[in-house]
């Protein structure tokens, strides 16, 4: 049974999607960048709000990270909003059209998907992402975010929904829903309001959503991410390309998790290695072979890695170590362990690298560049959703070409079958 306040909002959300999908293509454009103009002059209280999120946080988790919103990141947000904004519309376009003999005239073309529901951790970019993206895409959303960022994501959200207030439009385009479990599975069960449930954050959020929804779910967010060493690449690039991939923003998804190292280059390419991760105290789970050789380097941060290291998403300082014979190890280790995200190969053996393009099973490949390169922005669609690491109807960056569906229509003078 929906509780009174669920049911309201849920049925706000299907009447506003009714609504914005009949918006022009100016009208999203417009309310989009009233949003950023409101972004940037909320700054302090965007912040203010944002700080008392991050007072409940412990400092050494590293979701805090995730949490915070500098100056920067939100400027970072507003030129985001504008960038989508800028990007052409989704919606409405014509796929495919003919005419049978019969004189039926078939059309096919895109439309919104309707009301989108996305329940997320920590990250209130998101909330911002997801908002700009259904609104340029015709689509109303509905917002869980994770209470340990309530205060930022409300004042995110009635940003925004002032912003389609003074343009003329329904404000229940974007709701956000107040925290509480409770709330989460009445909003997966709501499957006569809500047309899509989107997930991102941990696997377990992952797993919990995909078990108890009755509403369609595209997966996004965990990412069990591996940079392979093979033995022809050149190592000091290597150590370039495998420190950033770990250390850049380690609480992503698309950041490192397991470096895997040919046999016959590892005791060379870990001497060089560790001394680069040190100034990050980044903690190695190194397997037999991997242990010893980084015991003589004298790292600090070591452990001997469990078998539950493998296959885990650190989000953090840290990383598993392995040590593998060849390309064929490597790669049966990637798909063991990977989570079907982003997996990278740095050789300079161009057939190793055309091989492990092709038979690695992730939704982003990589030859000799990081794989915090998997990002919506960064491959030209803008801002994104998540990253979607299954198969159906989206995979990888999750962004606007891909909050649409079909719809055919048909228009005869009377015909028959």
């Amino acid at each position: 049974m929906i509780t009174t306040t669920i049911q309201q909002i849920l049925e706000d959300a299907r009447s506003a999607s009714s609504e914005v999908k009949k918006l022009s293509d100016a009208d999203k454009q417009r309310v989009l960048r009233r949003l950023a103009d409101g972004i940037l002059g909320n700054a302090a209280s965007i912040m203010a709000a944002n700080r008392e999120d991050l007072a409940k946080m412990d400092d050494t988790d590293p979701k805090k990270d995730r949490l915070l919103l500098t100056g920067q990141r939100i400027g970072d947000l507003a030129a985001s909003v504008r960038e989508v904004a800028g990007l052409a519309d989704p919606a409405n376009q014509v796929l495919l059209e003919r005419t049978n003999s019969n004189g039926l005239h078939i059309l096919k073309k895109t439309v919104p998907l309707g009301v989108v529901g996305v329940i997320y951790e920590s990250r209130p970019n998101v909330t911002v992402d997801v908002a700009a993206l259904c609104l340029r895409s015709g689509n109303a959303c509905l917002l869980r975010g994770g209470s340990d960022a309530f205060a930022t994501n409300t004042v995110l959200v009635n940003l925004v929904r002032s912003a389609l207030e003074e343009s003329g439009m329904n404000k229940n385009a974007v709701q956000l829903l107040p925290p509480g479990r409770e709330l989460i599975l009445e909003m997966l069960g709501a499957v006569r309001y809500v047309d899509i449930i989107i997930p991102r954050g941990s696997q377990q959020l992952i797993e919990y959503v995909r078990e108890h929804s009755r509403v369609p779910v595209i997966e996004t967010g965990a990412g069990v991410c591996h940079t392979y060493v093979e033995s022809s690449a050149r190592l000091e690039d290597a150590v370039i390309v495998v420190v950033n991939a770990k250390v850049s923003r380690p609480s992503v998804c698309n950041a490192l998790d397991t470096v895997l190292v040919d046999r016959n280059i590892a005791e060379k390419f870990l001497t060089l290695l560790a001394p680069a991760l040190l100034p990050w105290h980044v903690d190695i789970f190194a397997d037999e072979a991997a242990l010893p050789l980084l015991k003589e380097t004298g790292y600090p941060h070591l452990f001997a890695a469990s078998p539950e290291d493998f296959g885990r998403e650190f989000l953090d300082y840290k990383c598993s170590v392995k040590v593998v014979e060849n390309s064929r190890e490597a790669i049966a280790h990637i798909a063991k362990y990977s989570s079907r995200h982003s997996e990278a190969i740095l050789t300079q053996d161009a057939r190793l690298g055309d091989d492990f393009l092709e038979e690695v099973d992730a939704a982003a490949v990589y030859v000799n560049a990081s794989t915090r390169f998997t990002d919506g922005s960064v491959f030209g669609l803008g801002a994104e959703i998540g990253i979607s690491t299954q198969k159906l109807h989206a995979r990888g960056p999750f962004a606007l070409e891909k909050l649409v569906t079909e719809k055919w229509v048909v228009r005869g003078a009377g015909q028959t079958r």
